[in-house]
């Protein structure tokens, strides 16, 4: 069995081990099972929760049982980590729609039917909910003390704002993330839990939780949170959260994500996020430093990562829906592929009595698109060639009529190489 801790150091994924020796020996006597916990905070997961979610993946790959855990429970409860204010308490109707969402995600990145060690799902509601209060304090409670749990990082910075201090129920969260590991060690014999640096606190909490109530050593292991070169959280835009979920964030969006990744990162998202080898990654790391213009890096991650996530179809349609924003032509094109090009554009209302009987002149168009800011601007633009109709060049005698319209629905309209905007008929 190779070893998977040098692989977590070979790509920056290893950040701290509650006591690496004595897991590396544990590891290189057989299997372990491990876990990770993904609370449903929303219906789908997102970039930032990839480098736990793939290191599952990659601890599977190396002939370890991964278990996925959706926080039906804790997700009630709301973890304080890297938070700086309460979370809003979900309803158990939002949740339950949300573990739905996530669950399917779960699934596409682990094997459940692999022959040796298949992944499992699991939600811990189902040993949580039973729990009476009084059983919780007196077996869980009573093994932890307060002072180990104001310690932590992520209550003593809320304890430390006034302005928000933590209610009991945010406090309470490590003791019941602290029982899922013991349940898990005592039903499905987990010896490790992993996770984000952020969960450091809570992570512990099990290893010591486990150790006092049945004398088992189990361990937790951390990677480092994902960020950008500045310090800053991965996974942000200014139109907000990459979603792993296709209808929260198009493929192709989601592939733009990536594609326009910062010379700075990219080499590190490489190593973290993708399952490329290391002579892969050394080979676009030297081709980035000695042609950065060709992308040649940042497009093998958008490539890798879309296709992890959404397919090779849907890498496909994200690749065709950017060659038309680069001028590409529009032949075999989806009407999926549109709207995402469309939703990446200006787009204005054009009324379909305008495209009725004899047309409208292309300049006027133009201009209604915003594209140019009078007619004479805009013949000027057409004599000069620099006018495009779904991608082709026109000239100022242009007519454009009903027979035009992609799909029924869209006119796209360019000038020079990247200036686009979209006309959506109504009516």
């Amino acid at each position: 069995m190779s070893d998977i801790l040098a692989e977590l150091d070979r790509r920056g994924l290893y950040a701290d081990c509650t006591d690496r020796a004595a897991l590396a020996q544990r590891l290189a006597a057989g299997p372990i099972t491990l876990y990770c916990g993904f609370d449903p905070t929303s219906d789908s997961l997102h970039v930032g929760n990839l480098v736990p979610l793939l290191a599952l993946r990659r601890f599977q790959l190396h002939g370890h049982h991964p278990i996925a855990l959706a926080g039906g429970a804790t997700g009630m409860v709301g973890d304080p980590s890297g938070k700086s204010d309460e979370r809003n308490l979900l309803s158990a109707v939002q949740l339950a729609a949300n573990i739905a969402g996530i669950k399917v995600q779960l699934a596409k990145f682990l094997d459940f039917s692999a022959a040796k060690n298949p992944a499992r799902l699991v939600n811990n509601t189902d040993w949580t909910a039973p729990l009476t209060l009084l059983d919780f304090l007196r077996d869980i409670g009573k093994h932890i003390t307060v002072n180990s749990m104001i310690a932590k990082d992520s209550v003593r910075s809320r304890m430390e704002d006034r302005g928000t201090g933590i209610s009991f129920t945010e406090f309470s969260y490590m003791l019941l993330q602290g029982h899922d590991f013991y349940h898990l060690h005592q039903t499905l014999k987990c010896e490790l839990q992993v996770g984000a640096t952020d969960q450091w606190g809570n992570i512990t909490v099990g290893t010591e939780l486990t150790r006092k109530k049945s004398g088992a050593t189990v361990w937790g292991l951390v990677f480092p949170l994902l960020t950008k070169a500045d310090g800053s959280k991965y996974g942000k835009t200014a139109a907000g959260t990459v979603w792993l979920d296709p209808k929260k964030t198009s493929p192709y969006r989601f592939y733009q994500f990536f594609v326009n990744a910062d010379d700075a990162d990219v080499v590190k998202l490489l190593k973290t996020l993708t399952f490329l080898s290391p002579d892969e990654i050394a080979a676009l790391e030297a081709e980035l430093k000695a042609n950065p213009g060709a992308r040649a890096a940042p497009k093998a991650l958008a490539r890798e990562m879309t296709t992890l996530v959404h397919g090779q179809e849907a890498h496909a349609a994200a690749l065709k829906a950017s060659e038309i924003l680069f001028g590409g032509p529009l032949d075999g094109i989806s009407e999926t592929i549109l709207n995402d090009v469309v939703g990446e554009v200006p787009t204005k209302d054009l009324e379909k009595t305008k495209l009725e009987g004899p047309g409208t002149p292309i300049a006027d168009l133009v201009v209604h698109s915003g594209l140019a800011p009078s007619k004479g601007a805009a013949r000027k633009d057409l004599d000069a060639g620099g006018i495009y109709l779904n991608n082709v060049r026109i000239d100022h005698s242009r007519i454009v009529t009903s027979s035009d319209l992609l799909f029924g629905k869209y006119l796209l309209l360019r000038r020079g190489k990247r200036t686009y905007a979209v006309l959506s008929v109504r009516g």
